[in-house]
């Protein structure tokens, strides 16, 4: 029972420290679709789509205003399309894409994610036809979100997807040019992704789920920053117990409103993402918390033990707050997404090497990060082998949303607007990996993965 004392706590949280659910997103299976005809294909997905979500943004807002927690996004998560899309004749799937965006819009959802491939261990002609639509279907669409899985720690990496995803997004990053690349926002190269993640852009409704789920992403960095102020100059003990009372907290808004629009929705409640999100806005920073711990910014020394503190304890005090937390669950470091690491990086206290080194640590991967525009396709399929090895090696998701920002260099800053922020371009590596790329083939997975 949610008891009066949380509820007043809860209410100072959102009043004083931006505490907010991020996201409601209903994952919807689209398996059920399949058809030869793309047009029918197209027509089964819409029509489902809107059946379903038709009142997921009416829901979301009543609930908002009912509990008084506000809720950011409404979503929509679908089965990845080179799957439900596998039996269509055609050789390609934009327009698949353009459907997609038609029933995002129509049902009043920010983003739909979904347009996804799972190549891990080698490309179907389907999977084949979905990579090869992501950079037309980013640019002729607005909502879409795009995602590939290169790897798991149970089959290794496909290292021929990995070549093919650095030209990808550099293909992307030409054909959305006119508005800073912002079609490579849009789009993630996972390692071990997650079947019921709700957080864009990496989500997809995984074919081990129900036919139609609720899973809800909650957020609240800005609430942990201000505990960890009540405790400043306390030892590490109890700078943990501080952040897993606080983020069992969170989750138990979150679970209120997730259970509370499965309820109203006539569908099943999936998961509690207990993930700390951040926003461009001040005091909803990941970085400023580690600036709280006693970093003078993000990326000085000691910046991966912090991390590795705040994302340990933000799951063990989720875990106890709901018996249902997935998803991806922890500390995300989107770049461009975050104003003090936005600060950190503009100074030069954080550059990508640090960033991969945090994120062994974190929930996710190299985020929201804008590089020169002249970046080879090896070096970003380079970048993307380093960071599938990490999640690979350590069996947890990782991820790379990386934008070559075209015509820009090293310092220079780019805009995207909304919860995607602003970011300056940060600098590469400039040694060349093209051999080791053109090798092609699996890498094969790491020993401790055989656990039969």
């Amino acid at each position: 029972m949610i008891t009066r004392v949380e509820i007043e706590e809860t209410n100072r949280m959102i009043a004083e420290s931006n505490l907010d659910v991020r996201t409601i997103t209903m994952g919807i299976s689209l398996l059920d679709c399949a058809d030869p005809d793309v047009e029918k294909f197209n027509e089964n997905i819409y029509k489902k789509i809107t059946t379903y979500a038709k009142n997921l943004v009416k829901i979301g807002d009543d609930i908002a205003r009912q509990y008084g927690i506000p809720v950011v996004n409404k979503r929509i998560s679908v089965t990845p399309i080179a799957i439900a899309a596998a039996g269509c004749k055609t050789d390609s799937y934009v327009s698949i894409a353009k459907t997609l965006d038609r029933a995002a819009k129509d049902c009043g959802v920010n983003f739909i994610g979904g347009f996804s491939a799972l190549v891990h261990k080698g490309c179907t002609p389907a999977d084949k036809i979905l990579i090869d639509s992501i950079p037309e279907a980013m640019k002729v669409t607005e909502r879409v979100c795009a995602s590939v899985n290169v790897g798991t720690s149970r089959n290794g990496i496909n290292m021929d997807a990995v070549k093919r995803m650095g030209e990808i997004i550099l293909e992307t990053a030409e054909l959305t040019k006119d508005i800073d690349c912002l079609g490579c926002a849009k789009l993630v190269v996972f390692c071990n992704a997650v079947e019921d993640n709700p957080f864009m852009a990496g989500a997809f409704h995984g074919v081990g789920e129900a036919d139609c789920v609720i899973n809800v992403g909650v957020s609240g960095p800005g609430v942990v920053k201000r505990a960890l102020v009540e405790a400043k100059g306390a030892d590490f003990e109890t700078l943990c117990e501080v952040v897993k009372k606080t983020a069992f907290k969170i989750t138990r808004a979150g679970q209120i409103v997730a259970q509370e629009a499965a309820k109203r929705l006539n569908v099943p409640f999936g998961i509690i993402d207990l993930s700390l999100a951040p926003t461009p806005a001040v005091g909803d920073s990941i970085a400023e918390i580690f600036q709280e711990m006693g970093l003078e910014h993000a990326g000085a020394p000691g910046t991966t033990a912090a991390l590795a503190i705040l994302n340990d304890n933000v799951k063990k005090g989720g875990v106890m707050a709901s018996s249902y937390v997935g998803g991806l669950s922890g500390a995300f470091i989107p770049v461009s997404e975050d104003h003090a690491m936005i600060e950190a990086a503009k100074i030069g206290a954080l550059t990508l090497e640090k960033l991969e080194a945090m994120t062994c640590v974190c929930s996710v991967g190299l985020d929201m990060i804008a590089i020169p525009g002249d970046t080879s396709t090896y070096t970003i399929s380079g970048i993307i082998a380093d960071e599938s090895a990490i999640g690979m090696v350590n069996n947890k998701t990782t991820a790379v949303r990386i934008i070559p920002v075209i015509g820009k260099g090293v310092g220079e800053m780019v805009e995207f607007g909304g919860l995607l922020g602003y970011a300056p371009i940060m600098a590469v590596n400039k040694f060349k990996c093209d051999d080791f790329i053109k090798r092609g083939g699996r890498i094969p997975a790491p020993i401790h993965s055989f656990k039969n």
